[in-house]
Protein backbone atom coordinates (compact mmCIF):
# COMPACT_ATOMS: atom_id res chain seq x y z
CA UNK A 1 0.00 0.00 0.00
CA UNK A 2 1.66 3.53 -0.81
CA UNK A 3 1.87 5.68 2.19
CA UNK A 4 3.35 9.34 2.94
CA UNK A 5 5.46 8.80 5.46
CA UNK A 6 8.60 10.45 7.37
CA UNK A 7 11.78 9.03 6.88
CA UNK A 8 15.27 10.29 8.86
CA UNK A 9 18.50 10.64 6.97
CA UNK A 10 21.29 8.21 8.05
CA UNK A 11 24.01 9.19 6.40
CA UNK A 12 24.68 10.87 3.01
CA UNK A 13 27.80 11.58 1.17
CA UNK A 14 28.78 12.78 -2.86
CA UNK A 15 30.28 9.65 -4.01
CA UNK A 16 31.53 11.21 -7.97
CA UNK A 17 30.57 14.37 -9.87
CA UNK A 18 26.69 15.43 -8.66
CA UNK A 19 26.49 11.89 -7.40
CA UNK A 20 24.91 11.61 -3.94
CA UNK A 21 24.57 8.63 -1.82
CA UNK A 22 21.41 9.24 0.30
CA UNK A 23 20.76 6.31 3.16
CA UNK A 24 17.41 6.73 4.97
CA UNK A 25 15.51 5.11 7.90
CA UNK A 26 11.87 4.67 6.85
CA UNK A 27 9.20 2.13 7.42
CA UNK A 28 8.99 1.51 3.83
CA UNK A 29 11.93 -0.78 3.61
CA UNK A 30 10.13 -3.15 4.82
CA UNK A 31 7.93 -3.44 1.15
CA UNK A 32 10.56 -2.43 -1.48
CA UNK A 33 12.21 -4.17 -3.89
CA UNK A 34 14.38 -3.70 -6.84
CA UNK A 35 12.88 -1.96 -9.38
CA UNK A 36 10.69 0.25 -7.58
CA UNK A 37 10.91 4.15 -6.39
CA UNK A 38 9.52 6.40 -3.64
CA UNK A 39 9.03 9.87 -4.40
CA UNK A 40 10.56 12.40 -2.59
CA UNK A 41 8.98 15.71 -1.49
CA UNK A 42 11.06 19.16 -1.26
CA UNK A 43 11.36 21.70 1.78
CA UNK A 44 9.87 23.89 -1.05
CA UNK A 45 6.02 24.25 -0.16
CA UNK A 46 5.48 25.71 -3.62
CA UNK A 47 6.86 21.61 -4.77
CA UNK A 48 3.63 20.41 -4.60
CA UNK A 49 5.04 16.43 -6.21
CA UNK A 50 7.71 14.64 -4.79
CA UNK A 51 10.34 13.87 -7.45
CA UNK A 52 10.61 10.03 -8.33
CA UNK A 53 14.31 8.13 -7.11
CA UNK A 54 14.68 4.64 -8.07
CA UNK A 55 15.46 2.43 -4.72
CA UNK A 56 19.25 1.82 -4.87
CA UNK A 57 19.37 -0.89 -2.08
CA UNK A 58 17.48 -1.92 1.09
CA UNK A 59 19.07 -2.71 4.25
CA UNK A 60 19.36 -6.62 5.32
CA UNK A 61 17.44 -5.65 8.33
CA UNK A 62 14.46 -3.94 6.20
CA UNK A 63 14.92 -0.82 8.18
CA UNK A 64 16.05 1.73 5.74
CA UNK A 65 16.58 2.32 1.66
CA UNK A 66 19.77 3.48 -0.13
CA UNK A 67 18.86 6.47 -2.78
CA UNK A 68 21.01 6.94 -5.47
CA UNK A 69 20.77 10.37 -7.61
CA UNK A 70 22.15 12.84 -10.08
CA UNK A 71 21.86 16.93 -9.20
CA UNK A 72 19.51 17.77 -11.80
CA UNK A 73 17.46 20.28 -10.56
CA UNK A 74 16.41 22.58 -7.37
CA UNK A 75 14.78 19.59 -6.11
CA UNK A 76 17.27 17.34 -6.18
CA UNK A 77 19.90 20.30 -5.23
CA UNK A 78 17.87 20.47 -2.11
CA UNK A 79 18.04 16.85 -1.25
CA UNK A 80 21.37 17.18 -1.39
CA UNK A 81 21.80 19.37 1.16
CA UNK A 82 20.22 16.94 3.53
CA UNK A 83 22.01 15.89 6.79
CA UNK A 84 22.51 12.68 8.99
CA UNK A 85 19.47 12.99 12.01
CA UNK A 86 17.14 15.63 9.14
CA UNK A 87 13.56 14.93 8.37
CA UNK A 88 11.92 13.38 4.51
CA UNK A 89 8.75 13.01 3.77
CA UNK A 90 8.16 10.28 1.28
CA UNK A 91 5.47 8.67 -0.56
CA UNK A 92 5.98 4.93 -1.71
CA UNK A 93 6.33 2.52 -2.18
CA UNK A 94 5.56 3.51 -5.98
CA UNK A 95 6.26 1.44 -9.35
CA UNK A 96 6.03 -2.77 -10.16
CA UNK A 97 10.09 -3.80 -9.96
CA UNK A 98 11.83 -7.13 -11.32
CA UNK A 99 9.98 -10.41 -10.80
CA UNK A 100 12.50 -12.21 -8.77
CA UNK A 101 10.61 -15.59 -9.53
CA UNK A 102 10.11 -15.17 -12.98
CA UNK A 103 13.77 -14.17 -13.93
CA UNK A 104 15.13 -17.57 -11.32
CA UNK A 105 13.51 -19.69 -14.12
CA UNK A 106 15.06 -17.79 -16.82
CA UNK A 107 17.53 -20.98 -17.66
CA UNK A 108 14.46 -23.45 -18.39
CA UNK A 109 15.77 -26.08 -15.58
CA UNK A 110 19.42 -25.90 -16.10
CA UNK A 111 20.29 -22.92 -13.81
CA UNK A 112 19.34 -19.45 -14.81
CA UNK A 113 22.03 -16.71 -16.12
CA UNK A 114 20.89 -12.80 -15.95
CA UNK A 115 22.62 -10.18 -17.45
CA UNK A 116 22.35 -6.42 -15.73
CA UNK A 117 22.95 -3.91 -17.68
CA UNK A 118 23.42 0.21 -16.47
CA UNK A 119 23.93 3.15 -18.38
CA UNK A 120 24.77 6.31 -16.17
CA UNK A 121 21.97 6.87 -13.60
CA UNK A 122 20.39 4.12 -14.40
CA UNK A 123 23.28 2.00 -12.36
CA UNK A 124 21.86 2.36 -8.81
CA UNK A 125 18.63 0.07 -9.10
CA UNK A 126 20.25 -2.27 -10.46
CA UNK A 127 22.75 -3.10 -7.87
CA UNK A 128 19.70 -3.88 -5.14
CA UNK A 129 18.62 -6.25 -8.20
CA UNK A 130 22.19 -7.74 -8.18
CA UNK A 131 21.30 -8.83 -4.22
CA UNK A 132 18.17 -10.38 -5.02
CA UNK A 133 19.23 -12.42 -7.53
CA UNK A 134 22.43 -13.55 -6.08
CA UNK A 135 20.02 -14.16 -3.02
CA UNK A 136 17.93 -16.05 -5.05
CA UNK A 137 20.93 -18.25 -6.62
CA UNK A 138 20.65 -16.77 -9.89
CA UNK A 139 24.16 -16.24 -11.81
CA UNK A 140 24.81 -13.08 -12.62
CA UNK A 141 26.91 -10.52 -15.05
CA UNK A 142 26.39 -7.00 -14.63
CA UNK A 143 28.03 -4.68 -17.36
CA UNK A 144 27.78 -1.16 -16.18
CA UNK A 145 28.44 1.94 -18.70
CA UNK A 146 30.23 5.57 -17.63
CA UNK A 147 31.43 8.25 -19.79
CA UNK A 148 35.09 7.97 -18.22
CA UNK A 149 36.41 6.24 -15.48
CA UNK A 150 34.84 8.04 -12.76
CA UNK A 151 32.50 5.30 -11.71
CA UNK A 152 30.26 5.09 -8.75
CA UNK A 153 29.37 2.10 -7.08
CA UNK A 154 30.88 -0.28 -9.91
CA UNK A 155 32.94 -1.82 -6.59
CA UNK A 156 30.02 -3.34 -5.11
CA UNK A 157 28.41 -5.32 -7.65
CA UNK A 158 31.73 -7.67 -7.34
CA UNK A 159 29.79 -9.01 -4.19
CA UNK A 160 26.44 -10.19 -6.12
CA UNK A 161 28.21 -10.46 -9.69
CA UNK A 162 30.81 -10.96 -12.41
CA UNK A 163 31.06 -7.79 -13.52
CA UNK A 164 32.07 -5.41 -16.33
CA UNK A 165 32.59 -1.97 -17.10
CA UNK A 166 31.97 0.05 -20.69
CA UNK A 167 33.50 3.67 -20.72
CA UNK A 168 32.78 6.09 -23.93
CA UNK A 169 36.14 7.29 -23.70
CA UNK A 170 37.78 3.86 -23.24
CA UNK A 171 39.60 4.76 -19.63
CA UNK A 172 38.34 2.08 -18.07
CA UNK A 173 36.84 -1.71 -19.34
CA UNK A 174 35.49 -1.51 -23.04
CA UNK A 175 35.19 0.95 -24.87
CA UNK A 176 31.98 2.23 -26.00
CA UNK A 177 28.84 1.22 -24.65
CA UNK A 178 26.99 -1.76 -22.51
CA UNK A 179 26.98 -4.04 -25.61
CA UNK A 180 30.55 -3.20 -27.07
CA UNK A 181 31.31 -4.72 -23.40
CA UNK A 182 29.08 -7.87 -23.59
CA UNK A 183 30.18 -8.60 -27.11
CA UNK A 184 33.84 -8.27 -26.35
CA UNK A 185 33.89 -10.62 -23.01
CA UNK A 186 31.54 -13.02 -24.59
CA UNK A 187 28.77 -13.07 -21.50
CA UNK A 188 26.08 -15.50 -21.73
CA UNK A 189 22.80 -15.51 -20.67
CA UNK A 190 19.36 -16.34 -20.70
CA UNK A 191 17.35 -12.96 -19.86
CA UNK A 192 18.80 -9.27 -19.96
CA UNK A 193 17.78 -6.29 -16.95
CA UNK A 194 18.43 -3.35 -17.63
CA UNK A 195 17.98 0.81 -17.09
CA UNK A 196 19.83 3.75 -18.49
CA UNK A 197 18.87 6.23 -21.79
CA UNK A 198 16.35 5.35 -23.71
CA UNK A 199 18.66 5.28 -26.90
CA UNK A 200 20.63 2.44 -24.79
CA UNK A 201 17.01 0.44 -23.93
CA UNK A 202 16.74 0.51 -28.10
CA UNK A 203 19.30 -1.39 -28.73
CA UNK A 204 19.42 -3.71 -25.83
CA UNK A 205 15.83 -4.85 -27.22
CA UNK A 206 17.46 -5.47 -30.39
CA UNK A 207 20.01 -7.35 -29.25
CA UNK A 208 17.89 -9.60 -26.61
CA UNK A 209 16.61 -11.08 -30.30
CA UNK A 210 14.06 -13.97 -29.01
CA UNK A 211 15.34 -14.08 -25.16
CA UNK A 212 13.69 -11.96 -22.72
CA UNK A 213 14.80 -8.49 -21.36
CA UNK A 214 13.14 -6.59 -18.95
CA UNK A 215 13.66 -2.38 -19.08
CA UNK A 216 13.02 0.00 -16.46
CA UNK A 217 12.27 3.26 -18.26
CA UNK A 218 13.18 6.47 -16.94
CA UNK A 219 10.78 8.94 -17.65
CA UNK A 220 9.74 12.62 -16.06
CA UNK A 221 6.89 11.54 -13.45
CA UNK A 222 4.27 14.10 -11.92
CA UNK A 223 2.38 12.51 -9.50
CA UNK A 224 3.61 8.85 -9.18
CA UNK A 225 0.59 7.23 -8.65
CA UNK A 226 -1.13 6.87 -12.16
CA UNK A 227 -3.46 9.85 -12.19
CA UNK A 228 -2.53 12.68 -14.52
CA UNK A 229 -1.27 10.57 -17.13
CA UNK A 230 2.19 12.09 -17.34
CA UNK A 231 4.20 9.32 -18.28
CA UNK A 232 3.02 6.96 -21.02
CA UNK A 233 4.77 4.40 -22.95
CA UNK A 234 2.62 2.66 -26.23
CA UNK A 235 2.00 -0.85 -25.06
CA UNK A 236 0.61 -3.88 -27.03
CA UNK A 237 -1.98 -4.26 -24.76
CA UNK A 238 -5.22 -1.89 -23.76
CA UNK A 239 -5.13 0.33 -20.99
CA UNK A 240 -7.60 -0.96 -18.36
CA UNK A 241 -6.97 3.10 -16.96
CA UNK A 242 -6.89 4.96 -20.50
CA UNK A 243 -8.67 2.67 -22.49
CA UNK A 244 -5.70 3.03 -25.62
CA UNK A 245 -2.29 1.27 -26.12
CA UNK A 246 -0.65 3.44 -23.60
CA UNK A 247 0.67 2.09 -20.18
CA UNK A 248 1.57 4.56 -17.52
CA UNK A 249 5.77 4.14 -16.39
CA UNK A 250 5.06 5.09 -12.73
CA UNK A 251 2.06 2.33 -11.68
CA UNK A 252 1.94 -0.57 -14.73
CA UNK A 253 6.35 0.33 -14.46
CA UNK A 254 8.87 1.53 -14.60
CA UNK A 255 9.96 -2.52 -15.50
CA UNK A 256 8.50 -3.69 -18.76
CA UNK A 257 9.02 -6.65 -20.53
CA UNK A 258 10.87 -4.75 -23.68
CA UNK A 259 8.98 -7.00 -26.37
CA UNK A 260 5.82 -5.32 -24.55
CA UNK A 261 6.48 -1.84 -25.06
CA UNK A 262 6.89 0.55 -28.29
CA UNK A 263 9.91 2.81 -27.61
Amino acid sequence: MKAKVTGKVISQSCIAPGIYDLKIETSLAGDAHAGQFVGVFTKDASALLPRPISICGVSDDKKSIRLVYRVAGKGTDGFSKLDEGDEVSLLGVLGNGYDIEKLSSAGNGSGSKVLLLGGGIGIPPMLELAKELHAAGVSVSSVMGYRDERTFLLDEFTAFSDTYVATEDGSLGTKGNVLDAVRENGIEFDAICACGPLPMLRAIKEFAGEKKAYISLEERMACGVGACLGCVVKTKEVDHHSHVNNARICTDGPVFEASEVEI
